[in-house]
């Protein structure tokens, strides 16, 4: 196994979308929850909607993640960014407004290739890249509920941060941030 992580590119971006396709069991979302301006119908959005808005932010030069490659094929995804980029997010967790701050905020791995520590794996590689790249503070915002099914930790699962060396920074009503110093 032969496993290679890729900042996300102008010249990777059909690799985003193989990613996220039904074959791999994620074919609906695109990544684009956080960019919405709220909640509110959510649920509603279609998959066209959602593609259309990764490819309107793609258009727009947010190439804001990174993505896991096994011998050359794409197999996973994490959306990492500066974190007040993403409004909902901030409002949603009543985050004062820090342009240093970034964020991990989703994570997707094809569904044969779940539970196998790709995911971790991918962390580790990503906080070392933003560590390189000079990045002081990451934010990342897991369920708090242990007990969440394995299709619903799209925000990571959050003993993956805590063997990061992530530190939880507030526990409410299920809204968990974890943060850490590179």
């Amino acid at each position: 196994m032969n496993l290679k992580i890729e900042r996300f590119a102008p010249g990777n971006r059909d690799d985003f979308f193989k990613v996220h396709c039904e074959k791999n069991g994620g074919g609906w979302c695109y990544c684009v929850a956080w960019w919405v301006e709220t909640w509110d119908g959510w649920g509603q959005r279609t998959e066209a909607d959602n593609r259309r808005l990764r490819v309107k932010l793609l258009d727009e030069g947010h190439y804001d993640g990174y993505l896991l490659c096994e011998d050359n094929s794409p197999i996973g995804w994490c959306q990492v960014g500066r974190r007040d980029r993403l409004k909902k997010l901030v409002r949603q967790f009543d985050l004062k407004p820090d342009f240093n701050t970034w964020a991990v905020t989703c994570f997707f791995i094809a569904a044969e290739r779940r539970r196998k520590g790709l995911a971790s794996f991918m962390l580790k590689e990503i906080m070392a890249d933003l560590r390189n790249r000079g990045i002081k503070k990451v934010e990342a915002f897991p369920r708090h509920d242990d007990s969440t099914s394995e299709d619903d930790l799209w925000t990571g699962p959050r003993q993956m941060y805590l063997e990061a060396g992530f530190e939880e920074l507030d526990i409410d009503n299920n809204k968990s941030i974890y943060a850490i110093e590179l």
